[in-house]
């Protein structure tokens, strides 16, 4: 393919980022959490189209980057008992318009770029009020299979 103009070489460039991206799952917000990555309890997982991330068995924060709020910005898992202390501490969080047990950091926040470092400083060291142990999935439990009473389970006709 011959490159007739900067411009075409432009969208191409785009475009391989964008692959790049996908192909190594990275999130726009990803940066945010890179002093975190070195932790060995350090994971992330997708969650409702967001990136979940957990850290020392704790479900953290949650990366949002969609384009429209609530889910554009920084999603912080926390009891409703420390949302008056973690909002007197960084005044720039709301509580959740969705998750209401959750506090949220938009990323269009004045103050985003630096109030993140902050949070994410918190998470490393252990700040008890940021992030909740995940609930363990509940099983199903078995059940055996209803016979209809028309049925003779002993396999002889009704009478």
């Amino acid at each position: 393919m011959q490159v007739v103009d900067g411009a075409c070489l432009k969208r191409q460039d785009e475009q391989m980022r964008r692959f790049e991206n996908r192909k190594h799952n990275r999130h726009p917000l990803q940066w945010v959490v890179e002093p975190l990555k070195g932790e060995p309890t350090y994971l992330e997982r997708p969650m409702f189209g967001c990136r979940a991330c957990y850290f020392r068995g704790r479900l953290a924060l949650v990366l949002a980057s969609r384009r429209q709020e609530p889910w554009k910005g920084v999603l912080i898992p926390t009891d409703r008992e420390h949302h008056d202390s973690l909002i007197r501490d960084f005044p720039q969080l709301r509580v959740h318009s969705v998750l209401g047990k959750w506090l949220y950091l938009s990323e269009d926040s004045e103050e985003f770029e630096e109030l993140v470092p902050r949070l994410v400083d918190r998470v490393a060291r252990g700040d008890p009020r940021i992030g909740v142990y995940p609930q363990p999935k509940k099983r199903e439990k078995w059940k055996p299979r209803q016979v209809p009473e028309s049925i003779d389970p002993h396999g002889s006709e009704p009478a």
